[in-house]
């Protein structure tokens, strides 16, 4: 038989909680929720339980109910490497209107201010805000598939720009047709503008200088992001590390990571280690039917039943350790989990439910790499040779 591999585990920090009533339980966090104290709080305690990362949430727009107000996720990452040694840190920034140089100088920063940790969350947003049925609609595939194009190419370029690419020809050689190709670099090495070589009226990026950080510790920081249908699978598959996915039962689970393998193949990544992740939204208590009444209880104060893209898991530790083990047989490598209140169910994460999966050999008992990448398995990335 073959031996089970271990599960990595990543929790997503959302303010008080997925749930939009979260603010308002018993037990939330006093004090300010946008204060350092607040996620230092959070932050520590998914290292405390040994969990492979953090993300931290930046969207442009959150639905009607939830804490509309955010703070910026690379400066809450940054200010967290100060505070914590081994968990990585993945703040969001949204590919849509992103420039290639402030991405690949604020994670390589934050990579350095970590020793090693960074990651980059890559949401791809539409131009006007959509809910999640919207994307399955014809009108809106087109748009869609332009901004998933685009965002391909920023990662490219960013990746070009972290190997210290910074000269016209290796840029216009990794561009997809027209998108960030430097039509006038001055002699010091920094880009003025870029123009577009073909594709869609528009269609072009400014870079107004190389990444001047230093290389980063783990060459390429680790690059996340969460797709829900073909489109952001193929985009996932061809530019990211882990991709996130959300089904909604074990046989939605292994239809989609057989998707996603086949777009990583199509993409020339057969032989590349990419994750494919959960997301599950999580309720926990150790008292079988609790944390059923306390969803119940958080959707009577919000005035409807909470919907998520992913699916909502509300029982005891045991009770998701069986259904986290079952999916993995799916063949996913991990879950990232977003607590439905805070700090309630991310102390159940690290000190209930990590125990539960160490007792069934199916979690690490202690860090055993000091980078994101090491966590995650991934190999350290060296700059490339010059010709």
């Amino acid at each position: 038989m073959t031996a089970r591999q271990p599960l990595h585990l990543a929790v997503a920090l959302d303010n008080v909680g997925w749930h939009p009533a979260a603010g308002a339980g018993p037990d939330a966090p006093a004090g300010n929720l946008f204060g350092l104290a607040h996620w230092t709080a959070l932050a520590q305690e998914a290292e405390r339980g040994l969990l492979d990362f953090v993300t931290v949430e930046d969207p442009p727009k959150r639905p009607a109910g939830h804490v509309n107000h955010r703070l910026d996720a690379v400066l809450v990452a940054s200010a967290l490497a100060a505070r914590t040694e081994h968990i990585g840190l993945v703040p969001s920034i949204v590919t849509d209107h992103a420039q290639p140089t402030n991405v690949a100088k604020a994670i390589a920063t934050l990579d350095h201010l970590s020793d090693g940790r960074a990651g980059w969350r890559t949401p791809v947003t539409p131009a006007r805000p959509i809910v999640i049925a919207d994307i399955f609609t014809p009108e809106v595939q087109t748009p869609m598939a332009e901004l998933f194009e685009r965002a391909a190419d920023l990662v490219r370029v960013v990746r070009a720009l972290w190997d210290g690419v910074d000269d016209e020809k290796a840029l216009r050689d990794i561009a997809a047709p027209g998108r960030f190709a430097p039509a006038d670099p001055d002699p010091h090495g920094s880009f003025t503008e870029i123009e577009p070589l073909g594709g869609a009226a528009g269609d072009w990026i400014t870079i107004d200088a190389p990444s001047l950080a230093p290389r980063a510790p783990q060459g390429h920081p680790v690059i996340f992001t969460v797709a829900h249908i073909t489109l952001p699978y193929r985009y996932g598959a061809r530019a990211a590390d882990v991709v996130s996915v959300t089904p909604h039962s074990v046989a939605e689970a292994r239809a989609t990571v057989e998707e996603v393998r086949a777009e990583q193949a199509a993409a020339g990544r057969a032989d590349e280690k990419v994750h494919v992740f959960a997301d599950l939204v999580v309720f926990l208590d150790s008292t079988p039917g609790r944390a059923a009444e306390r969803l119940a209880r958080l959707d009577a104060e919000h005035g409807s039943a909470y919907t998520s893209d992913a699916e909502i898991i509300a029982g005891t530790p045991a009770e998701v350790a069986d259904l986290l083990l079952e999916w993995q047989e799916a063949g996913l490598s991990g879950y990232r989990l977003r607590p439905g209140a805070l700090p309630h169910d991310l102390h159940a994460i690290t000190r209930e439910l990590v125990p539960e999966l160490q007792a069934r050999g199916a979690f690490r008992t202690a860090y055993e790499a000091d980078t994101l990448r090491g966590l995650l398995g991934l190999p350290l990335l060296a700059a490339p040779v010059a010709p």
